[in-house]
């Protein structure tokens, strides 16, 4: 902890010199490679591209490459700094290296070869990367492997004119094979390739991480800091953010905080790397700006793994906006730290070259939260703070308070600096509107607020002015679904003072015809300003309108959901999870139920028209046939709120009976957890699921 501080503060105020860590040293007999040593510092700041695996999976083609490259000028994405065309794995001939030890690019995807394509993506203004495996080619298991023919392969990328290169551990662990020892000899290779080319190193070991098995420390992607920095501009610090084709927010958070674990380790040429950026794999607008505005603190590189040919106007805007961007390729190259405590809400903390601080609040709740810090915090000193809002372009001045409302799974990105001059707009912040009683019952913070047809709830929404001249006359109008009504509660002030704050809240009653899905609440805050006259700050909030509740006697699985998550693929209706087998556990196969990998949350309303619900717990046969590691999870059913039932960590050979009291519940969990071990082959089952309403 005390050296965790250490290393904050002197981030925070620019003491701290980054370097390589004193242990990577490479074996002897081989020459070291550094960014202080070598002649050029390849990409000073963090590289931004796109690359093929999530957008297009197995056997990309060149002709969706030079479609991809081509829209990355059109879509103005290159002149915004995205560089580099990435051809990730599978682009190898089924028998993937030739009788004299060259690579062969599959002739089906590539006719003519990849120096044709690699010539086109530099005519372009591009720059090409390539991908390939530390650890040798093992039918079967993996693809592609350069064991053996480092200097080879080096050679053969350089001739082709590749500009990057990636190089994975698949076939690496499979050979167990010592990841330090073998990437630094790589690095060496591509060092001095025949033909004298700069190419960038991404080393790659995310099959390693704890999700995945009980690897060794040293052979884990989490222990790849403390030698990457001498040898690559990048490194992957876990395991992959998604799928092909799904990146979920959950995710990304993850691989964000196992990325945060060293930021002492990046600098200008070499940068932790969380992994890829997911615009519309899975996630809403909202989580994906997150995972921007996450990224860019954390000086990552910036590498789009979506199709970008099918991204929404939105997407792109996110994507290419230039004060986020400034943020990430800043030339200090230093990576953003947290300050206060880990939570549901928490700050994080960049130090910018000419001393300003990228501070970004960020919710990771499911409700919206209004979330402060100070200047002080962010290592700033003085009494009077130039705040621009990096996503609105927004720029006021706060006495000494950043506070931004922030919707869930979103977060809050300011440039932060000191004022001079004349004073500014008084940092105002107009609040989300909050839904904090549905009925009778008060809605638990950080919970995802739900309603349903006939009912009454109150919503509350919060103005502050944390500038350091008051504002007068605030007022906020509450504008709801048609056939909706909103009705005030109480007046509003007419002075709002520095450093205070006003709540004005409404009733609403949605009718009892209001449709399933998602409803919008928007809030129009107003106020005066000296000088500026009437200003105005429009926000919005999601609220979940619920299905029916059930009736009679019912099977939870058959009945519609309000959402459904799944560690990986999606839950599956009386399947286990994929879909693959009938439920089944310690050799009984069970009719009904759900089948879920942990982490999962399904939710279901029940409107207080329930009473008992039965199920049994556990981890599904399948995982029988993938090996010993892993599946354990914990079960738990909440009812608004309240654990009504907990099942301890189970493993493949435990189940559990539950018989749980449903009397008075509104909004139903079903929760699988990882008991702590991660998800390896957690494939977990609610059986029966039958209700009594």
């Amino acid at each position: 902890m005390k050296r965790h501080l250490t290393v904050l503060l002197a981030l925070l105020t620019g003491l701290l010199v980054v370097q390589a860590p004193a242990h990577a040293v490479p074996p002897a007999g081989t020459v070291a490679v550094t960014a202080s040593t070598s002649q050029q510092i390849l990409s000073p700041t963090p590289y931004m591209g796109w690359n093929t695996y999530y957008a297009l999976g197995g056997d990309p083609t060149a002709a969706e490459i030079k479609s991809t490259a081509d829209f990355l000028i059109s879509s103005g994405l290159r002149d915004a700094g995205y560089q580099y065309v990435w051809i990730d794995g599978n682009w190898a001939a089924p028998t993937p290296r030739s009788s004299a030890g060259d690579l062969v690019p599959n002739p089906d995807q590539f006719p003519n070869g990849l120096k044709p394509l690699v010539d086109y993506i530099h005519a372009k203004g591009l720059k090409a990367g390539i991908y390939t495996d530390a650890g040798p080619y093992i039918p079967g298991k993996c693809g592609l492997g350069s064991h053996g023919y480092y200097q080879h392969d080096a050679n053969q990328f350089a001739a082709w004119e590749f500009d990057a290169v990636k190089v994975d551990y698949l076939c690496g662990i499979a050979a167990d094979l010592d990841p330090k020892t073998v990437y630094t000899e790589f690095a060496n290779a591509l060092r001095n390739n025949a033909s004298g080319r700069p190419m960038i190193f991404n080393l790659c070991n995310p099959v390693t991480s704890p999700d995945w098995g009980n690897y060794p420390q040293e052979q884990q992607s989490t222990y790849s800091w403390s030698y990457a920095p001498a040898i690559a501009q990048s490194w992957r610090t876990y395991t992959d953010v998604g799928f092909i084709g799904e990146i979920k927010f959950k995710d990304v958070l993850r691989n964000y905080d196992a990325n945060a674990r060293h930021p002492e380790a990046a600098g200008p040429g070499h940068f932790n790397d969380p992994d890829y950026l997911g615009p519309e794999l899975g996630m809403s607008d909202e989580e994906f700006r997150t995972q921007m505005t996450l990224w860019s603190v954390a000086a990552a590189p910036l590498v789009i793994g979506s199709d970008i040919r099918k991204l929404s106007q939105t997407s792109l805007g996110i994507l290419a906006d230039p004060d986020v961007l400034a943020i990430n390729q800043d030339s200090a190259g230093i990576q953003a730290v947290r300050v206060g405590p880990a939570g549901t809400t928490e700050t994080w903390v960049k130090r910018l070259a000419n001393g300003d601080r990228a501070v970004v609040l960020l919710n990771r709740g499911d409700s919206p939260a209004t979330l402060t810090t100070e200047a002080s915090s962010a290592g700033l000193s003085g009494n009077r703070f130039t705040l621009k809002n990096s996503w609105t372009d927004r720029v006021t001045e706060s006495a000494g308070t950043i506070s931004a409302a922030v919707p869930a799974h979103g977060a809050a990105l300011f440039r932060v600096a000191r004022a001079t001059g004349m004073p500014g707009v008084p940092h105002v912040v107009a609040g989300l509107p909050q839904v904090t009683k549905v009925g009778d019952d008060r809605v638990p913070a950080g919970v995802a607020p739900v309603a349903a047809g006939g009912d009454q709830a109150q919503v509350e929404v919060t103005v502050r002015n944390d500038g350091a001249r008051p504002v007068f006359e605030p007022r906020v109008e509450l504008a709801v679904p048609a056939g909706w009504t909103a009705r005030p509660i109480g007046k509003a002030p007419k002075l709002l003072t520095p450093n205070r704050s006003a709540t004005q809240a409404f009733t609403i009653t949605l009718p009892e015809t209001a449709a399933p899905g998602t409803a919008t609440l928007t809030a129009t805050t107003s106020y005066e300003v000296t000088g500026k006259g009437r200003l105005r700050q429009e926000t919005a909030t999601a609220l979940v309108v619920a299905p029916a509740p059930p009736h009679g006697d019912v099977v939870l699985s058959h009945h519609a959901w309000i959402s459904a998550t799944s560690g990986w693929m999606t839950p599956t209706i009386d399947r286990s999870v994929g879909g693959w087998t009938p439920i089944s556990m310690l050799g009984q196969v069970h009719p009904t139920g759900i089948g879920v990998a942990s982490p999962s949350t399904i939710r279901y309303y029940l409107g207080d028209r329930c009473t008992r619900l039965a199920t049994t717990v556990g981890i599904d046969d399948a995982v029988r046939n993938v090996g010993p590691e892993g599946g354990t999870s914990t079960f738990q059913v909440i009812g608004d709120g309240q654990v009504l039932f907990d099942s301890g960590v189970l493993s493949r050979d435990d189940t559990r009976q539950a018989d749980i009291d449903l009397t008075g519940v509104r909004v139903l969990d079903l929760v699988v957890g990882d008991a702590g071990d991660g998800g390896y082959n957690d494939r977990a089952n609610w059986a029966g699921l039958n209700a009594t309403c």
